[in-house]
């Protein structure tokens, strides 16, 4: 089989190679809630958070906010010790909202007693484009000369006026500006994308990526979108749901597999699709299906056809 850029035979740069070649073997991610909330939840920017958004539907059980970071950790150790005997350490992803969404007092608070512990090699900080500031910035600058330090960054869409409907209450503008500000101090800098969001198609999405391609990025996750139960884009949904492209699990995977030739392969990528338990979901067309049985279907549609990321990758 062929070797690829990126130093392994699968037909795309995944998390799990970059971290071969950066640690010599498996980490494994420990989610953690730290008790942080949103500047569109809390009222600073608006109320109700972001339309897509229910955060029960996506954190590991052992994930609490009303247990320290340290006490998540154990216990999240613990829950993987059986399934990854193998793992040389653990990455603490502070997941849950936006997770410098604090002042940088209390942020010290919670990471520096968290990359204390001695099985923890490094941080990823889920946050917004816009909790994010230059003092902020110099601390995760200091903190990455010591250990691994990974800044990930809810975009959803680079079209302002989907991020306006769907409530992110920022403008691409700010996450691009941000995502450089943060790249620019070697940072390993990450954003999310959903597929799916209403008024957006997949033509859209391949004539964003000359757009995305340009961004200093270390790596991407990307999800379909996933209509959850009781959130305010499930009753969208209900009412225009011709504005929505829901992918059916086929479609997803020929998609990904085409997106990912034209997609920039120095770009790590950390997740395929989206999973969360099908109780949560208004509109269910993958059934029981598993991230890993999707993965498994992108990767071996890319091998069938002699695909791989970057392969009609156009630099600009």
């Amino acid at each position: 089989m062929p070797l690829y850029p990126w130093g392994d035979s699968r037909p795309f740069y995944s998390y799990k190679q970059f971290l071969q070649k950066r640690f010599g073997g498996r980490l494994q991610k420990l989610t953690i809630d730290a008790g942080f909330t949103c500047p569109n939840r809390d009222g600073k920017i608006a109320t109700g958070g972001c339309t897509y958004c229910l955060n029960d539907a996506f954190n590991p059980s052992y994930c609490d906010a009303r247990e320290s970071v340290t006490r998540q950790m154990d216990k999240g150790i613990a829950f993987h010790q059986t399934r990854y005997a193998r793992a040389l350490g653990y990455i603490a992803y502070f997941q849950a909202f936006s997770n410098t969404y604090a002042p940088l007092s209390r942020l010290r608070e919670i990471y520096e007693p968290a990359l204390k512990h001695p099985l923890i090699k490094g941080i990823v900080v889920g946050t917004r484009p816009d909790c994010m500031d230059t003092e902020k910035l110099d601390y995760f600058e200091t903190l990455s000369r010591q250990c691994f330090v990974s800044i990930e960054y809810g975009v959803e869409s680079i079209r302002d006026v989907t991020l306006q409907r769907v409530r992110r209450g920022h403008t691409f503008g700010q996450a691009a500006e941000t995502i450089a500000l943060t790249a620019a101090r070697q940072i390993h800098t990450g954003i999310h994308l959903i597929f799916g969001l209403p008024g957006e198609t997949p033509e859209d999405w391949f004539n964003d990526l000359h757009t995305l391609n340009a961004l200093p990025l270390s790596s991407l996750k990307f999800h379909q979108l996933q209509i959850i139960k009781g959130t305010s884009m499930a009753m969208d949904f209900r009412e225009h749901p011709a504005d929505f492209h829901v992918f059916s699990l086929e479609e997803y995977v020929d998609f990904m597999a085409r997106y990912l030739t034209e997609l920039n392969p120095a770009f790590v990528v950390e997740r395929l699709a989206g999973e969360v338990p099908p109780r949560f979901l208004e509109t269910n067309l993958w059934g029981l299906t598993r991230y890993d049985t999707v993965l498994q279907k992108i990767e071996q549609k890319l091998q069938e056809n002699q695909w791989w990321q970057g392969k009609n990758y156009k630099a600009i």
